[in-house]
This record gives structure tokens, sequence and C-alpha cells, in this order.
């Protein structure tokens, strides 16, 4: 049976899969596939996280802040910041994909096993978190749109700031104009500090529960089924947010308020928010992430594993 690892395909007769430019093309195109499946699947939660991130004493609760947005903005506010969302998943996912099996070659070659020799679910997950650094390039700037539009209404209404901005264009504009280049990376360095750790917690959540799932259907890993698939996704991803929400709430914090003039940097805000309203704000608008999870990560991984697989027999043949 043939056995895919990183940039290398493998199988009983001594086959070599694509070439690596190939496959890490392949890579990459699931990987938005992923993004894109993931995006459509959970943008209002996502909205409603970012605006009781930002805005913690305005909403009693989630369905507060779902139904508040629902009746002042309607249907089309739930999904504010869709476009640059999509960009943001879709450049994150490629990236962060492309990258992982990058990494997966360069933990193979740290660890000194030989290429046919499978990684075990803790040094995926190293490598999922290194790549994650690469993914932070292309996620900031794209997640600083979408953070702004999401809370441009709140801003607007608290009297933060004078005009709201409601495209995507106006946003990109504004920053350009008040910020420079320099000002798409607000929050770059709370974002690296959010995606090193989550995304070991990530692919190592992911791929414990599919080896999980192979060793009790008695199969393959790649065999274990759509739903394993899905669960497995969104059991990485409540990993992922367990671990870094608080960082997620700083990130988004320092993004939107930014808006407003010059913002503190990580460690003073994350003080602040501490000091002046506790912890509790910190894992403001954990609900619906933990609700978004499970479809929106279920549907990136059953994404990225279906193309991914398309592709490969695609060339395969």
């Amino acid at each position: 049976m043939k056995q895919i690892y990183g940039l290398l395909t493998f199988d009983p007769g001594g086959a070599m899969a694509p070439h690596p430019v190939v496959q890490a093309i392949i890579d990459l195109t699931a990987g938005a596939v992923g993004g894109t499946a993931c995006v459509l699947s959970g943008q209002p939660l996502d909205t409603a996280k970012v605006k009781m991130q930002t805005f913690p004493t305005l909403y009693r609760g989630f369905l507060h802040c779902f139904t508040s947005t629902y009746r002042q903005v309607g249907f089309r506010g739930l999904y504010q910041g869709t476009t640059p969302a999509l960009v943001a998943n879709i450049a994150e996912n490629s990236v962060l994909f492309m990258s992982y099996g990058f990494c997966q070659e360069v933990v193979r070659m740290l660890a000194g096993t030989t290429g046919g020799e499978p990684l075990s679910d803790v040094q995926k997950a190293y490598a999922g978190s290194v790549a994650s650094i690469f993914s932070s390039l292309v996620l900031c700037p794209t997640e600083l749109v979408k953070c702004r539009l999401q809370a441009m209404h709140e801003m607007a209404a608290a009297g933060k700031i004078s005009t709201a901005q409601n495209s995507v264009w106006s946003v990109v504009h504004s920053i350009w104009r008040v910020e420079g280049a320099q000002g798409f990376f607000q929050g770059l360095t709370t974002t690296i500090a959010r995606e090193v750790p989550g995304y070991f917690c990530f692919f190592g959540g992911y791929e414990l529960s599919r080896s999980a799932f192979a060793d009790y259907f008695g199969c393959a890993k790649d065999d274990i089924g759509v739903a394993p698939i899905v669960f497995s996704g969104g059991f990485g991803g409540a990993c992922l947010w367990l671990m870094v929400y608080p960082m997620d709430c700083v990130k988004s914090r320092i993004q939107v308020m930014s808006m407003a003039g010059h913002q503190a940097g990580f460690f003073k805000t994350f003080m602040d928010v501490l000091r002046t309203e506790g912890v509790r704000a910190l894992y403001s608008g954990l609900t619906p992430t933990m609700l978004r999870t499970f479809p929106a990560n279920g549907a990136l991984f059953l994404g990225y594993e279906a193309s991914r697989k398309v592709l490969m027999d695609r060339f395969d043949h």
C-alpha cells in the first residue's frame, strides 16, 4: 500500500512520487481548499468572537452578541470581513501546509530517520509549529483588516473613530495612509506567539486523534473515513484555542484598537487587560470559538485531505 511522507511518496515497489516542487504545489492548493472550507463554515461565529474579545462588557454573552449584530446590521453583519477572512485563511493555510511538508523533511533530517520511515505524531506537531512561523507573515496583514471590519460598528458607536469604513479597500487605504506598510503588521509578535504553541497543539491533537481512530478501526490513518477526519480536525482546533486563547484576545485588541491611534504592544496590553478587566476578559468570546472549532477545522482538514488525495492520485497516474 502506498504511503506518503512529506515531500516523497514510497510504495512497496519503490516508486517515487511527484517532484518536490509539484508536491509543494499540491500542498499549497490543498491548503487553499481547506482554508476556503474553514471560512465558509465558521465566519458568523468568528465575527462574534472578535466583537466579544474587543468589547467584552458590551455583550452579555454569545447569543446576545449574535442577535444584537443581526438586529443592528442585518445578516451581512455576521459575515462582515468575509473577503479578508477568505484571503487570510487561503493565504495562511496554503503557506502553512506547504511549509508543513518542508518542515517534516527538516524534522526527519534532524531526527536522523530514513526517508521511508513515518514521523511520530509529536514530530509532526513540531513540524506544524515551525511551519506556523511562515504562515504568520501572510496571516497578520489580512487578519488585521478582517478584525477591523468585524469590530468597525462597535468602534464607531463607542466614539473611538470618527468615520466607519465598511469596505476592504477603505480599511486597507486607511492603514496605508495613516500607518504605512508597517501598519499592516500590527500584532505580528502576538500572532507568532499565538501560532507557534497553538499549531503544535493543533497538529499534535489532529494526528493523535487520527492515530486513535486508526488503532480502533484497525486500518491506516488515511483510511479512517470522513467523520473521524472531521472530528480529528475539530479536536485539533479545540486543543489550539484552549492553549492560546488569551493571546488571541490580546492580538484582536491590538489590531482593532490601533484604529484609534497608537496601541501598546503585547505585554503591556496583556497586563492592562488583566489589571483593569480581570482574567475573565481574556476569555471573552471563547464560547463561539469552541462552537466554531469543530465545523470549521473539521471542514479545513476534510477539504485539505480530500483535495490532496485527489491531486496525488492524479499526479501518480
